[in-house]
């Protein structure tokens, strides 16, 4: 596996990522042991969550024969849909930054976004993993329509998340209820402001942010 994993150039990206995972562990770790609180240790499953995207990916990156296969292909690619908003949804968990008396507040924001850029980073690289794949049968005109619609759809999916908590996995617990959340704000969408709203502002902030990765790219 190792092997593969350098073939595929991604041994200093799973080192880097994986550094600062294991930074972020550390940054909750040291709140914990300091103020003698459990507070944003849920930081590290939303980080796990994150993760899984990049995972996905990684596993098709390595195995180029696989890639071929378009039915495994858009399997993987459905199911990375699915946990792809995990990413971006650790930006939310700034709603939990509060004046605590057991840490000083400037700890506690440079450890959620520590776990909100490594989690970026996850969403972000497993996002060109996909433009890489789709590369083999989309143009690149096509390619970029897919990644802005794929990041409106993890916004809407970090509204999903965060104010009706709803989980990745829940569209096999509980498919009629999320589908009913869903297809209600499609067919009511004026009874549904503040979907609408978190999910076009959060979208077109992670376009930005994306677009500005891929700027700063093509400069070097």
């Amino acid at each position: 596996m190792l092997t593969k994993i350098r073939n595929a150039n991604r041994l200093n990206e799973l080192l880097f990522l994986g550094g600062l995972s294991l930074f972020c562990f550390a940054l909750t770790i040291l709140r914990h042991g300091y103020s003698d609180t459990k507070a944003f240790l849920f930081l590290n499953w939303n980080l796990f969550l994150a993760f899984i995207p990049w995972l996905l990916t990684t596993w098709l990156i390595i195995h180029p024969k696989i890639q071929q296969n378009k039915i495994i292909v858009g399997l993987v690619i459905c199911v990375w849909l699915l946990f792809f908003p995990n990413a971006p949804y650790i930006l939310t968990d700034l709603f939990h930054l509060r004046l605590k008396l057991s840490m000083p507040i400037w700890f506690d924001l440079v450890l959620i976004l520590s776990f909100a850029w490594t989690g970026i980073l996850f969403g972000f690289f497993s996002l060109w993993d996909i433009e890489r794949i789709l590369s083999k049968y989309l143009k690149q005109k096509y390619i970029t329509m897919v990644s802005v619609s794929l990041l409106f759809l993890s916004s809407f999916g970090v509204y999903l998340g965060r104010y009706l908590r709803w989980n990745s996995w829940d569209i096999i617990q509980n498919p009629f209820g999320l589908a009913f959340d869903i297809s209600d704000r499609f067919l009511n969408p004026f009874a549904h402001s503040r979907t609408w709203g978190m999910t076009i502002f959060m979208g077109l902030l992670l376009c930005i942010l994306y677009f500005s990765f891929k700027f700063i790219k093509k400069r070097e």
